[in-house]
């Protein structure tokens, strides 16, 4: 299940989490955004087991938005034990950001 990240569960879903995080930053009014959900909800499904997904609304986190850095969207970033690892901007198909997702935490 994908995690609907705020202000409010910011640290305990992406900080402390026990397992890798995918966090896609996104905005409602962004094409390659809506385009990216589908394969997001898609890896979510498949790779549940091993990884969270979750998803900031930038227009709703701004907050965390710049201190993540992030300045464009769709962002993805990769985080492990706390610390981002990887950032990816813009599309991906679903076999790129499964195949990045495996490579940055395989």
């Amino acid at each position: 299940m994908i995690i609907s990240i705020t202000q409010n569960n910011y640290e305990k879903e992406i900080l402390k989490s026990s397992k890798p995080v995918i966090l896609d930053v996104f905005a409602t009014w962004c094409g390659p955004c809506q385009m990216m959900e589908p394969i997001f909800e898609e890896l979510d499904k498949e790779l549940s087991d091993e990884f969270v997904f979750a998803k900031l609304n930038i227009d709703d986190g701004r907050e965390i938005a710049m201190k993540l850095g992030v300045s464009s969207v769709p962002t993805f970033l990769f985080f492990q034990d706390g610390e981002i690892q990887n950032k990816e901007v813009g599309y991906l198909s679903k076999e790129d950001l499964q195949e990045k997702i495996m490579e940055i935490f395989g």
